[in-house]
C-alpha cells in the first residue's frame, strides 16, 4: 500500500488523533447539519464560522487556546441572532446578516493584532483553514464532552425540530416552544461550527456541516437513512482528507497541503457526483422515477 499510504501514517502520533478527533467532528458536523440544510439556515452556519474566526483569533490574541475561542464565539454569535429574530423564517437573513458583519469586523481586528503580537506566527493561518496534525492532546477529553452534549441536545428536541423545520406554524399550533427548540439548535449548531474549525479552520467549516449531509438528503428519501449516510460520508471525507494531506508532504511540496483543502475538495465531488444521472438512477432518484412516485417528500416527522 506504499503507492498510496506513505510509511509511518498508521504510527504517527499526530495521525491517530487527526484521525478520532476527525471522525468525530464529521459525526457531529453531519448529524446537526441535516438538520442545518431542512431548516434552510446554510447561511447561519456561514456566519458562525466567521464567528468562530473573531473567537479564535481573539483567544490566540488574549493567550487561551483557539478551540474554546472558537466554541465560545461561536455560542455568542448563535445567541445573538435567535435575540435579533433567527426563528422567524423572514427576520432569518437580516439577524444573519447584522451578526455577519459585525464578526467579519472583529475578526479583521483580531487577525491584524495576532499578526503584530510575537510568538504568533502562523496563527492567522490556523484560525483560517486549520492544522489537524498539532492539535494538542489534551484538548482530547474536551471536545469528547462537547460532542456528547450537542449529540445529547439534538437527541432531546429532534422530533419537535423536525416538525417545526417542516412549518414551524403547524408546530406552534401543536404547542411546540419553537423559540425555545430554535436557540437549542443554534447552539447546537454553533459548537458544531467551533468543533470543525479545529479540524479544517473557521471559513472552511460549512464543508463537513453542509456538504454530506445535503449530499445524503440528495440520495435518500428519510431523515434516518440521510442522517447515517451523512455521517459516512464525512467521516470518509475527512479520512481521506488526512491521508491525502500526509502523502502531499512527499509530494515535493514545501510542508504538504493543508487538510482542508482536500476535505473541502472530496465534500464539493461527492456532491456533484450524487446528482449525476447514473448515480441518481443507481438510488432510485432520477427524475422518471420521481415522477412515477408522485415526487414525494421525505417522511420527515414520524407518526
Amino acid at each position: 500500500m506504499t503507492p498510496i499510504i506513505e510509511p509511518g501514517f498508521f504510527s504517527s502520533q499526530p495521525v491517530h488523533i487527526a484521525l478520532v478527533l476527525g471522525a468525530v467532528v464529521a459525526v457531529v458536523s453531519a448529524i446537526v447539519g441535516i438538520f442545518t440544510v431542512l431548516r434552510s439556515q446554510s447561511f447561519a452556519g456561514h456566519a458562525l464560522t466567521d464567528v468562530a474566526t473573531t473567537g479564535g483569533s481573539a483567544a490566540v490574541y488574549f493567550g487561551f487556546n483557539t478551540l474554546s475561542g472558537f466554541v465560545g464565539g461561536s455560542v455568542v454569535g448563535a445567541g445573538s441572532m435567535d435575540l435579533v429574530g433567527v426563528q422567524r423564517v423572514r427576520s432569518r437573513d437580516i439577524a444573519t446578516g447584522i451578526v455577519l458583519g459585525a464578526s467579519i469586523g472583529l475578526s479583521a481586528l483580531f487577525l491584524y493584532l495576532d499578526t503584530l503580537s510575537s510568538g504568533t506566527t502562523g496563527a492567522t493561518q490556523q484560525i483560517l483553514f486549520g492544522s489537524i496534525f498539532t492539535i494538542d492532546p489534551s484538548l482530547v477529553p474536551v471536545v469528547g464532552v462537547l460532542t456528547v452534549v450537542t449529540l445529547a441536545v439534538i437527541a432531546t428536541i429532534h422530533r419537535p425540530l423536525l416538525l417545526s423545520s417542516v412549518s414551524a406554524e403547524l408546530a406552534a399550533a401543536r404547542g411546540v416552544r419553537t423559540r425555545l427548540v430554535g436557540l437549542a439548535f443554534m447552539i447546537a449548531l454553533a459548537v458544531a461550527v467551533g468543533l470543525s474549525s479545529i479540524a479544517i479552520g473557521s471559513i472552511l467549516s460549512t464543508a463537513l456541516l453542509i456538504g454530506p449531509p445535503a449530499t445524503a438528503l440528495r440520495l435518500t428519501r428519510s431523515v434516518a437513512a440521510a442522517t447515517m449516510l451523512a455521517c459516512c460520508l464525512g467521516v470518509v471525507t475527512t479520512w481521506i482528507g488526512i491521508l491525502l494531506a500526509y502523502d502531499s508532504y512527499d509530494w515535493h511540496i514545501a510542508q504538504g497541503l493543508p487538510v482542508s483543502f482536500f476535505i473541502v475538495t472530496v465534500a464539493f465531488l461527492l456532491y456533484l457526483a450524487s446528482g449525476a444521472p447514473p448515480v441518481r438512477r443507481w438510488v432510485g432518484r432520477d427524475d422518471a422515477s420521481s415522477r412515477s412516485r408522485g415526487d414525494r417528500a421525505p417522511q420527515l416527522v414520524e407518526r
